[in-house]
């Protein structure tokens, strides 16, 4: 006896493709179809990009080519995505000994720039294996070494002609002749100027812990100390004149040099500190003290001030050697202020866009 079906139930159909029954041509075909586009849908899109996903790499390789032969160096493996490149060089001085890590530049590109030190493999990378440049930057020493030497060597040279040995001046001559007051005033300054110098390079300065190429030690050596000892022979000889309008000429420019050599050493404060508190988002500003009002018209006063005090020094002795490397240092101190003032522009545009570079009165 055949139950019948209650007209509110369901009907069931049988698929005949569960049960392996051929299915109608259209049908099977857009089944296919189907299938294989869940198939593709599920591997995920095909992206021509190459970026990377640095979450799933453990580890580097940076392969280390000589810049010049494009030969490979070495491969520093098992770099971690949390290195820089100074940790890239300490590895690759393990491997290659005789590069220690100052004296290694590495590029990204042949003809591209040095990578900092702070900067990330991960951010360089675009594969697992990185390919890095390598230049010999030859010998190196650190930045405190290089001005300490710099300035130590004006500092005893110049001692050294004040006490006028006998290799230097005749002793009879420098026996009889009287040291004009200027003399020993210009003695007092010139030591003041490098022990200043001095004092700020070890308590002052905050230098990073880049390094110099050495030859260039010796280019500024060459230059500071040769210039010294022409300036120092020419104060310190027994025939040396004072200058033309005497005291009043002295006094006033003895005031000017004291007056720049304080107003330097006050702005080298003002830019230590402001490193040293960690405000860099805001250019210097003048405080209560009056040297420090020079902010207000120059991006570099500690220049302005430098040059300032070879000028007195010059008109306070009136020789030819000072003059000329007053000169010279105007003209370095002027190029070194408009590099700076460049990069302030790029990083404090509101603050110093109406502010000349070294000069005052130059906008």
């Amino acid at each position: 006896m055949l139950k019948r079906q209650s007209p509110g139930a369901p009907k069931h159909r049988r698929d005949p493709a569960a049960h392996g029954a051929a299915l109608p041509m259209s049908h099977n075909g857009s089944r296919s179809f189907f299938n294989l586009s869940q198939l593709v849908l599920s591997a995920g899109q095909i992206k021509p990009s190459p970026a990377l996903k640095h979450s799933k790499i453990n580890y580097f390789e940076v392969e280390i080519v000589d810049v010049q032969s494009k030969k490979q160096i070495c491969i520093v493996d098992k770099v971690p995505p949390a290195s820089t490149v100074l940790d890239v060089k300490h590895k690759f001085h393990k491997a290659c000994p005789q590069w220690y890590p100052s004296r290694v530049g590495l590029q990204l590109e042949r003809n591209g720039p040095f990578l900092k030190d702070s900067i990330s493999i991960q951010s360089l990378a675009v594969s697992s294996i990185i390919t890095l440049y390598f230049t010999d930057l030859g010998q190196q020493v650190g930045w405190t070494t290089f001005f300490l030497t710099e300035y130590t060597g004006p500092l005893l040279i110049y001692l050294l002609f004040y006490i006028r040995l006998s290799t230097i001046y005749d002793q009879v001559e420098s026996r009889k002749s009287f040291r004009h007051p200027v003399v020993h005033l210009a003695c007092f300054c010139h030591c003041l100027h490098y022990i200043r110098h001095l004092l700020e390079t070890l308590f002052v300065h905050k230098f990073s812990e880049g390094h110099t190429p050495l030859k260039n030690m010796i280019k500024g050596c060459a230059f500071y100390w040769g210039f010294t000892s022409w300036i120092a022979y020419y104060i310190n000889h027994p025939r040396y004149t004072p200058p033309s309008f005497g005291h009043k000429q002295v006094s006033y420019a003895a005031l000017a040099f004291l007056m720049c050599e304080a107003g330097n050493h006050f702005i080298n404060v003002a830019l230590a500190h402001q490193t040293n508190s960690g405000n860099r988002t805001c250019f210097p500003s003048p405080t209560y003290n009056p040297f420090t009002w020079l902010f207000l018209l120059v991006s570099c006063p500690n220049y302005t001030y430098e040059a300032g005090s070879w000028i007195s020094f010059t008109v306070m002795t009136q020789t030819l050697p000072v003059g000329i490397f007053a000169f010279l240092m105007v003209i370095q101190m002027s190029l070194w202020a408009q590099k700076k003032h460049k990069l302030y522009l790029k990083r404090f545009y509101p603050e110093v866009r109406r502010k000349a570079a070294m000069i005052p009165i130059i906008f």
